[in-house]
């Protein structure tokens, strides 16, 4: 080696100084006494399903023990751990039995933990009522952690990526559980998104993390329209709300959108069709349903028109433009915006496991209306282990072949 790259090599090492060298995304679950990082690394598709469960089970509970554990980094991989899980499985029988625990831990972070470690916990608190929902436990879980989650949404001085992790986690305990004061929550979620209203025509004021949680609030409060038990003070609320529609935030714009449909559809179905929009909103709506203005980014104008068009044909011919979602050998109808609204808000909290939660969770195909379990699949849809995928390719490779060797051999007597 040339003495001179040596040289410089040395240099440059020599050069970094502790903090520069210091990473602390990539050094904290390694460096700190205690934590753990928790993988399947140790289930394989050679093991049966009694295997994987248990090993998956011992995690789990491994996982809960750590939410206690001294190190931040620590617990917020646990939460992340159980978070994750919950979301991708349906385990009623094994978060019940561990239920206390979880509540502690949740309660014992949204009291005493900061930041990210409070905004998972309240993911969590979401999820854990998403797995018992149909159980007798919900209204204990609700009565717990409703009042500490409403003291953060109100606390102006918490991270607003955490009240927005709050906002959602109020509306779906409410949604699911029964709280006594169904009122303060929506006045909660009520005053977290009027912050907004003081800046309607100019977001200038306000930040990502902002307008991050004022959306969430707004879509955490029309969940809570679709059960929600009187319409006598929808129309103050929406002279309040349609002021948003100037907002800058194409995020808050299609959710002020959302409230005014569900709205309507409850005033519609609750039997009070005297009210109707007033030509200033409907001229407003259908302004943003054909919004053409160059300084909005192209995806957010094309998914705007759209979302605004479907609200338009809605108050103007009681149409409401149905979807469909295929899942398994089943299918879900949305055809009202507060089915939509909901369905909506449960992929959003269970992420890639939404599928298999229609599919087994007793709580969500009871909302979304799907009737009883479909028990009964072919033998083809039934998840095959590894070794007899292997033996299946390797079958479907010999044939393959055979097949092109015998067209292979036809091509050439025909050539010669």
């Amino acid at each position: 080696m040339p003495k001179g790259k040596h040289k410089k090599r040395s240099a440059r090492m020599d050069g970094i100084s502790d903090e520069d060298s210091f990473n602390d995304n990539a050094s904290v679950a390694s460096t700190i006494s205690g934590s753990t990082v928790y993988e399947d690394t140790n289930i394989s598709d050679d093991m049966d399903n009694n295997q994987q469960n248990e090993i998956f089970e011992d995690k789990l509970s491994e996982a809960i023990e750590g939410m206690f554990e001294k190190s931040f980094q620590s617990r917020v991989s646990s939460f992340e751990f159980v978070v994750s899980a919950l979301m991708k499985r349906f385990i009623p029988d094994i978060v019940n039995r561990r239920r206390l625990t979880i509540i502690d831990a949740i309660e014992r972070s949204l009291k005493k933990g900061r930041g990210s470690e409070q905004a998972i916990a309240a993911q969590l608190a979401a999820l854990l009522c998403v797995q018992l929902g149909s159980t007798n436990v919900i209204d204990e879980i609700c009565q717990n952690l409703i009042p500490l989650l409403l003291l953060i949404v109100s606390d102006g001085s918490m991270s607003c990526i955490v009240r927005a992790k709050c906002c959602w986690a109020l509306s779906i305990l409410n949604f699911i559980g029964d709280y006594d004061d169904f009122d303060s929550v929506m006045d909660a979620l009520r005053h977290t998104f009027n912050l907004s209203t003081k800046h309607s025509s100019s977001n200038s004021n306000h930040n990502a993390d902002e307008i991050t949680m004022h959306t969430a609030a707004l879509s955490a409060w029309c969940l809570l329209l679709t059960v929600s038990p009187s319409t006598d003070s929808f129309l103050l609320y929406l002279q309040q709300i349609v002021k948003l529609l100037d907002s800058n935030s194409v995020e808050i714009r299609m959710a002020v959108g959302e409230i005014i449909a569900v709205m309507l559809e409850q005033l519609r179905d609750f039997g009070n069709e005297i009210w109707q929009p007033d030509e200033n909103l409907i001229s407003k709506l259908k302004e943003l349903a054909t919004d053409s203005h160059k300084f909005r980014a192209k995806k957010d104008r094309k998914t705007q028109r759209s979302v605004f068009r479907d609200i338009i044909r809605y108050i103007e011919d009681g149409e409401f433009p149905k979807m469909q979602v295929r899942f398994g050998q089943e299918c879900l109808s949305l055809d009202s915006w507060r089915r939509k609204k909901q369905y909506d808000t449960f992929r959003q909290a269970l992420g890639s496991g939404m599928n298999l939660h229609l599919k087994e969770n007793d709580l969500l195909r009871e909302i979304l209306n799907l009737g009883n379990k479909v028990t009964t699949l072919p033998p083809a849809l039934y998840k095959q282990n590894k070794i007899e995928r292997h033996v299946l390719n390797v079958a479907a490779f010999k044939a393959r072949s055979i097949c092109r060797a015998k067209h292979r051999d036809k091509r050439i007597v025909s050539i010669s």
